[in-house]
C-alpha cells in the first residue's frame, strides 16, 4: 500500500504503486502512473498522464510535466524541470489567450537508471539514455547517450559514467573501467556499452 501525506494533492484517477511514498505538498495530476517503491518529494509536481516506472526518486520541488516518461530506477534531483512546450507562448499572435488545445505537448524521456542533477532543465523533446547522468544546473537540449555524463549550458558530454554513477577511468584505447565495481565498458564512436563476458 502506498504512503500519501495528508497534504499531498493526488488526483482520484492517478495510480500509485505498492510501497510508494508521496510527501507533503506534492501534486500528482490526473491519469499519472507511478510505479512501485517510488518516492515523490515535498512540493514536487507530476503532470497529467506522466508515466513513472518502479524505484524512481523525484526530489523536492521537481517539475515533471506531461507527457514525460521515466523508466525504472530514474533519479530526478531537487528543483529539476522536464519541460513540455517547444515554442511556449501565453497568447496567440492575435493577442488572444492560448488554451490547452492551442499547442501540442512534447515530452522528455528518461531511460532506466539515469540521474538528473539538482536544478537541471531538460528541454523537450529529448531522451536521456540509460544510466546517463545530467550534472546539476545543466540545460539538456539534445539527446544524451547511455552512460554519458553531461554538464553545462547547453549540456555536453564531459565523461562516461558506469551503472554505479562514478566517472569511468580509461584502461586502454576505447576501454573504460568503473573504479567502484570494476565493470568494463567499450567505447564505440559516441556510444558506450558494457563489456560482455
Amino acid at each position: 500500500m502506498p504512503t500519501i501525506a495528508a497534504t499531498a494533492d493526488v488526483a482520484s484517477d492517478a495510480r500509485i504503486g505498492e510501497d510508494s511514498k508521496i510527501w507533503h505538498l506534492a501534486q500528482i495530476r490526473e491519469g499519472a502512473e507511478i510505479g512501485a517503491r517510488c518516492i515523490v518529494g515535498r512540493g514536487a509536481y507530476i503532470g497529467a498522464g506522466v508515466r513513472m516506472g518502479d524505484d524512481c526518486k523525484v526530489q523536492n520541488y521537481a517539475l515533471v510535466y506531461e507527457p514525460a516518461t521515466l523508466a525504472d530506477g530514474v533519479f530526478i534531483g531537487p528543483a529539476v524541470v522536464l519541460t513540455n512546450d517547444t515554442y511556449p507562448r501565453a497568447i496567440a499572435p492575435d493577442g488572444s489567450i492560448k488554451t490547452a488545445t492551442d499547442w501540442e505537448p512534447v515530452g522528455v524521456t528518461i531511460e532506466r537508471g539515469a540521474s538528473i542533477g539538482a536544478r537541471a532543465v531538460c528541454v523537450a523533446p529529448v531522451t536521456v539514455g540509460e544510466w546517463a547522468t545530467v550534472a546539476a544546473g545543466a540545460v539538456v537540449t539534445k539527446d544524451v547517450p547511455p552512460f554519458a555524463l553531461v554538464a553545462g549550458v547547453p549540456a555536453r558530454r564531459i565523461r562516461w559514467v558506469g551503472r554505479a554513477g562514478f566517472p569511468l577511468e580509461q584502461d586502454a584505447d576505447g576501454v573504460w573501467v568503473c573504479p567502484s565495481t570494476g565493470t568494463r565498458y567499450i567505447e564505440q564512436g559516441d556510444r558506450l556499452r558494457e563489456e560482455i563476458g
